[in-house]
């Protein structure tokens, strides 16, 4: 057999890539159910009762095993993981103790306004952070290339936490020039209905735009210390990504042939990291939609990392584990849209 009829002929995958797109797929749902196995093992492994969040400090023995029977804590633990999977798979994450509400109606509420704070940050990190690496990298040892590295080293050294509490001391406490924390006046609380949960969209949709400014200047500080946070990483991978392509063979070829110096940078080396580049985007996104928990505390944003941290010191786990279990399939999420991301991008992974 030839090496082309090994290979596939053209217009057909070979049996290689298909097996390769098989194994992609069939490691979704087994990295989903690793998800929610482990998810279920941490719910059950921490040093908290359950029973006590639901029934009281002060509870008669007999009402707390009534209700460790009512709710299958007195099973093995497979019999209580295949309970927790028959919930899932009708979509029940069980009921807050905390909000007295289905834990998917508490994450459809909250995840919308830590989807447009992360949202906001990622798109102005990205719109910064990439020019800035590929820039400091094309002159590299140049001031402004040591300038970029130390912007880069100080947002990754200094907590987001830290950020935030000394960005609310300066410009709200001292200057007065920032609106306090929240994610708008209470002179608006109610006023904007909820369409998409995020509160700048809804607010230009039924045209209130004094609410809409509003809105927008309680998302300005924290959606920029996200950024700041989130653009110290995208530009530092960046201008790795773009010293080594810079160093690459067809860079200099192409230099050697006179080519313009923005051409041989945006086009040929820049080109070349656009498919490593993705990967960094989409789990600076992750990490935004996750590490956002410090920034909402902080501010007092009502979005899903402020759900987790009072649920969490509230012993409430059917939130925390509800929770901790979105956060996760947005990371599985990101990471299929960034494996289309490849194929779509580079044609040798088609």
């Amino acid at each position: 057999m030839s090496e082309a009829a090994a290979a596939g002929s053209p217009g057909r995958p070979s049996p290689r890539r298909l097996l390769g797109s098989v194994g992609n797929l069939a490691s979704v749902p087994i990295t989903l159910f690793g998800l929610v196995l482990v998810t279920f093992l941490i719910g059950r492994a921490v040093p908290i009762d359950p029973l006590i969040a639901v029934v009281g400090d002060h509870a008669p023995p007999d009402v707390i095993a009534r209700t460790r029977v009512e709710l299958g804590l007195d099973q093995p633990l497979y019999v209580q993981f295949w309970i927790y999977l028959q919930h899932l798979a009708a979509g029940d994450l069980g009921r807050s103790v905390m909000t007295q509400r289905p834990v998917t109606a508490d994450i459809a509420r909250f995840f919308p306004a830590t989807l447009e704070l992360a949202t906001s940050a990622i798109i102005l990190a990205i719109v910064v952070g990439v020019p800035l690496g590929v820039v400091a990298a094309s002159r590299e040892g140049s001031r402004f290339d040591h300038v970029v590295r130390v912007v880069v080293l100080a947002g990754q050294s200094i907590p987001v936490f830290v950020i935030g509490l000394v960005c609310l001391l300066v410009f709200y406490a001292d200057l007065g020039i920032a609106p306090g924390t929240g994610q708008i006046d209470v002179i608006y609380e109610g006023m904007v209905p909820r369409c998409t949960g995020m509160l700048v969209i809804d607010a230009m949709l039924d045209g209130q735009w004094d609410a809409a400014s509003d809105a927008l200047a309680h998302l300005a500080m924290p959606a920029l210390i996200l950024a700041y946070f989130s653009l110290a990483y995208i530009a530092r991978m960046t201008r790795a990504f773009m010293l080594d392509a810079l160093g690459a063979e067809y860079v200099v070829t192409a230099r050697a042939k006179g080519l313009s110096r923005t051409r041989v940078v945006w086009r040929h080396a820049f080109g070349n990291i656009a498919v490593p580049l993705v990967t960094v985007l989409a789990l600076a996104y992750a990490g935004l939609l996750e590490g956002a928990v410090l920034t909402e505390t902080v501010f007092s944003w009502p979005g899903l990392g402020q759900y987790l941290t009072v649920s969490l010191l509230n012993a409430d786990m059917n939130a925390v584990l509800g929770a901790t279990l979105v956060i996760g399939l947005v990371y599985v999420g990101l990471n299929l849209l960034a494996d289309l991301a490849y194929r779509l991008l580079d044609p040798r992974t088609r």
